[in-house]
């Protein structure tokens, strides 16, 4: 008789819509270990401006992959992955349950579906499309994206250069999109486990306050600092830490070219798009085994870890 797959718990959403708050309330009470899947939060130099847990947030219950990279590095889904895997053989070793959280597509995609096998890209066409996003700057190479990938076109903003171009190689080279081959892929889940995905989706009315009121207390409580501080390490502008949301718009002001709430309304208004783009990642690839409609609140609190308890006592057949 085969023994049951160990537990594994997703939890999901935008950007704001309580998710983190959500996973360490769950790790209080489940002996759990909250273990990130949000690409920005992995970086040392960057808590106040992605909202990183807090030190005393941290304290509550153990929390894994936040903060643990230098901005100097570049995180992969392929790396995170690997770190994540790590992270949650290590929970189960301890007797606790792995509870990862994040709004990161990719890396979400990867943990439960394993990464595409996308075929070596030629060299001569990571030189063109390098070529080509230089000479039609992101808007444009977007544009041209969308032609062949409408679909990466729409998820990711035009200041993602790295993921942009990559999108843009794998269909020009295999002539299939990166969605396809990770929805065709027969590579197998690298993490083997019984799971279950709690989403959180709030309306849009909801989500986009709770962003404007997050920035305004994001800045209150020391961004602008961070971001000075990052930008006297004088890194390459194209590592993907310097591409954090808010981060360009908050580094305009500190030159002196914009006043402050004028960056803050940017801030605010790429955030919300970023949050758009989750939404829209989180309704077509992910199949919620408990879909929240709302902000997480203490409110839902009862009905979450109703679920989350028949689903550690209910193993597979």
């Amino acid at each position: 008789m085969t023994a049951p797959l160990p537990p594994l718990l997703i939890v999901a959403g935008p950007t704001a819509s309580g998710k983190s708050a959500l996973a360490m309330e769950v790790a209080e009470d489940f002996d759990g270990v909250v273990i990130n899947a949000d690409s920005m939060q992995v970086y040392r130099e960057l808590r106040v401006l992605t909202a990183r847990p807090s030190a005393a947030d941290e304290a509550r219950a153990p929390h894994r992959l936040f903060g643990v990279l230098p901005a100097a590095e570049r995180c992969s889904a392929g790396r995170w992955l690997g770190m994540a895997a790590a992270e949650i053989a290590a929970a189960r070793a301890d007797g606790r349950l792995p509870i990862v959280v994040g709004g990161t597509g990719l890396y979400l995609g990867a943990l439960t579906g394993g990464l595409a096998p996308v075929s070596q890209i030629p060299d001569d066409v990571r030189a063109e499309a390098k070529t080509l996003h230089a000479r039609l700057g992101g808007e444009g190479f977007r544009a041209e994206l969308a032609k062949l990938d409408p679909e990466s076109a729409a998820a990711l903003p035009a200041g993602d250069t790295q993921r942009l171009i990559r999108a843009w190689e794998v269909v020009w080279s295999t002539g299939r999109t990166l969605a396809d081959w990770q929805r065709e892929s027969a590579a197998p889940r690298m993490i083997g486990a019984r799971t279950a995905t709690i989403v959180l989706s709030p309306s849009r009315e909801a989500l986009y306050a709770a962003i404007d009121a997050r920035f305004e207390a994001m800045v209150a409580g020391g961004a602008l600092d961070e971001v000075r501080a990052l930008l006297r390490l004088g890194l390459d502008p194209g590592l993907p830490a310097m591409k954090a949301v808010g981060l360009r718009e908050l580094a305009a002001h500190l030159r002196g070219e914009v006043p402050l709430e004028a960056a803050i309304a940017a801030a605010s208004r790429a955030s919300r798009n970023y949050a758009k783009r989750q939404m829209t990642w989180l309704r077509y690839r992910v199949v919620p085994s408990l879909a929240i409609d709302a902000q997480y609140s203490e409110s839902l609190r009862p009905k979450i870890f109703s679920f989350i308890r028949q689903f550690l006592l209910t193993p597979d057949d």
